[in-house]
């Protein structure tokens, strides 16, 4: 078995073939051609890469790419595989190029101060969103705030399509979907982004909250949560909550736990349906 950056970096490289072309600029500002365009916030060039998702500024503004996902440089388990790929694919991307930043939340910095937003750079005459370049090469993989739903809906094909051709992180079984029918498993991933995937037994309300049930024993089997308040944005992506019951889906989140594992789904990207693949 070939080691892990072996296996990611050959995946980034059948994603792209950046060459020379990741440091061009076009001589006109080319317009980008992705549904997560919003407005610029700050442009400039790229000091330093501190990991998959992070980097500074030359002027010292700290940058984190919104939506995306990815392994963390030191992640505490002999299983996991760490996130020196994904920063060598950043900067492999980044390296040279005017960097675009454009707005992605409502609030442009987070509580560090970092600059939050989707990241383009220019090349062949046209800005390329740097999120999806790192989804496509299975660097990465789609965060539970992915900005609007068409923008979500972009960055989960380019998603998909690494996961089927099993590149970087798919490559190997332990970002592999967890099983909701074993609750076990899934709880002692307390406190990992994760992808859950299973089919629904139940759908009940009680009070504010939308309990979408993967077991009949919901103190112990895996639960997802909607807050009612959230429900009409659900519906209105077509996934209306109480129709979900004998659907396959996957959801994606942070696993938590209130007697069983649990997913808050605040948005309804973080769902879909498996049994249409």
């Amino acid at each position: 078995m070939r080691g892990w950056d072996g296996v990611i970096v050959a995946g980034f490289a059948a994603a792209f073939a950046l060459g020379g072309c990741a440091g061009a600029v076009a001589q006109e500002r080319p317009q980008p051609a992705s549904a997560c365009a919003g407005e610029v916030v700050a442009r400039g060039a790229v000091s330093r890469v501190s990991d998959g998702r992070s980097f500074v500024l030359a002027d010292g503004r700290e940058v984190r790419l919104a939506a995306i996902e990815v392994p963390p440089l030191s992640p505490g388990s002999g299983a996991a595989p760490d996130g020196t790929a994904a920063r060598d694919g950043l900067a492999a991307l980044l390296g040279g190029a005017e960097i675009v930043l454009r707005q992605a939340e409502p609030q442009k910095t987070d509580r560090y101060g970092r600059i939050v937003a989707y990241a383009f750079v220019t090349r062949d005459g046209s800005e390329h969103l740097v999120q999806a370049d790192l989804l496509a090469a299975g660097l990465a993989r789609v965060a539970p705030r992915a900005g609007g739903r068409t923008c979500a809906m972009e960055l989960l094909s380019r998603e998909h399509a690494a996961r089927r051709a099993k590149l970087g992180l798919w490559a190997g079984s332990y970002y592999d979907s967890l099983d909701a029918e074993n609750p076990a498993a899934v709880l002692a991933e307390q406190g990992r982004f994760a992808l859950v995937e299973g089919r629904v037994v139940s759908v009940r309300e009680s009070g504010a909250t939308i309990y979408v049930n993967f077991g009949r024993r919901w103190s112990t089997d895996f639960t997802v949560t909607i807050l009612k308040r959230n429900e009409r944005s659900f519906t209105a992506a077509g996934l209306e909550p109480k129709k979900l019951s004998g659907r396959r889906i996957r959801v994606r989140g942070w696993i938590e736990e209130r007697g069983g594992p649990w997913i808050e789904a605040a948005r309804p990207e973080q769902i879909e349906f498996a049994d249409r693949e």
